[in-house]
């Protein structure tokens, strides 16, 4: 049994060291709903792309496309200047209470 061990190659961990994680695939939720509108005071939705900071998401967290992505990050800018959205995460953390 030892000399079986020896011969597979052992990569750390448990479970397979070559397999890789695959997430899966992503799509553009502006796309798939045409009905769907990116507004700055639809605060609920542009609070999707922002993080517990309030940093705008990347298109590889959110999966926007890259046309939506810029809209929404002029919507999540836009709602930020008229105080709708917070610039920092400590407010957000506040009105969610």
């Amino acid at each position: 049994m030892s000399e079986e061990r020896s011969e597979r190659s052992y990569s750390g961990g448990e479970g397979g060291g070559d397999r890789k994680f695959f997430a899966k695939p992503k799509f553009c939720q502006f796309c798939a709903d045409k009905t769907l509108v990116i507004d700055y005071k639809k605060i609920d939705l542009l609070r999707k792309y922002i993080t517990e900071e309030g940093k705008i998401r990347p298109r590889r967290q959110t999966g926007a496309c890259a046309k939506h992505q810029r809209v929404v990050a002029a919507a999540v800018k836009q709602a930020r200047h008229v105080a709708f959205l917070p610039f920092s995460g400590r407010a957000l953390d506040d009105t969610r209470s």
